[in-house]
């Protein structure tokens, strides 16, 4: 597709400040990332705070015309989410542009989910948050049924990492940024969950005893105790990262 699109319930001057992928790339804010093919800016409207992610580059040659745009990925990504009851950032506006059939730019814009700080922050400050056996608890089961949630419908994150799992400060969960996350069947879906599984698990090694660890893929499993196969697969879990790095 082209085209751009933005969510109804806009204000209206907000809604033609961002009303075309030329007034979206004209936007001016605080630039928070960038690379060869995209950049992150952070603007403020009304108190309220968006992330404008701009793609223009989707790769060299074919890989112009093949595949879906990384843009277009992370937008499908999150509508799918929310369909998954998943709390994730509100989507505001997307959309791509193409040209003769290759991808020329695309944007994705969400909206700030409020007093929230990303699982990775938390553990780098050693927060005092995760000391706490109730909020660490209250955490877990959520993470486990969303990341349950993704893996029932056959779905892989692919980057289920504590960077991008936000809590606000009642303890709410969300996942946010997965433009690499897709669907995978069969021994290519096993490996697939066996990775979202083990980057939860490489920081949560880190900071969180055994006995939490394991709760978690309890609660994931929907068990109280683990079957033989459950104690293959936690072993794959636990080594799955070594020697890769």
């Amino acid at each position: 597709m082209s085209g751009w699109r933005l969510n109804a319930e806009l204000s209206a001057p907000l809604a033609a400040e961002l009303a075309s992928l030329e007034r979206v790339f004209a936007l001016e804010g605080k630039r928070l990332t960038r690379d060869p093919l995209s950049e992150v800016i952070l603007i403020e409207r009304d108190g309220v705070r968006y992330y404008v992610k701009r793609y223009w580059g989707a790769g060299k040659g074919l890989r112009r015309y093949l595949g879906r745009p990384r843009v277009k990925a992370e937008w499908q990504n999150l509508k799918n989410f929310a369909k998954w009851g998943i709390p994730t950032a509100p989507i505001v506006g997307y959309g791509l542009e193409r040209k003769a059939g290759a991808f020329l730019r695309g944007a994705l814009i969400t909206r700030e989910l409020e007093n929230t700080q990303d699982l990775a922050l938390l553990a780098k400050r050693r927060d005092e948050r995760l000391r706490d056996l109730q909020w660490v608890d209250g955490v877990s089961r959520q993470l486990a049924t969303a990341t349950r949630a993704l893996h029932d419908h056959h779905f892989a994150h692919n980057d289920l990492k504590w960077r991008n799992l936000l809590v606000n400060d009642r303890a709410e969960l969300f996942l946010i940024d997965c433009p690499t996350g897709t669907f995978w069947w069969g021994p290519f879906l096993r490996y697939r969950i066996i990775k979202d599984l083990a980057c939860l698990d490489k920081v949560a090694s880190q900071v969180l005893s055994r006995s939490q660890r394991l709760r978690f893929y309890l609660q994931y499993r929907g068990r109280q105790r683990l079957s033989a196969g459950d104690k293959r697969r936690v072993r794959e879990i636990v080594k799955f990262f070594e020697g890769r790095e």
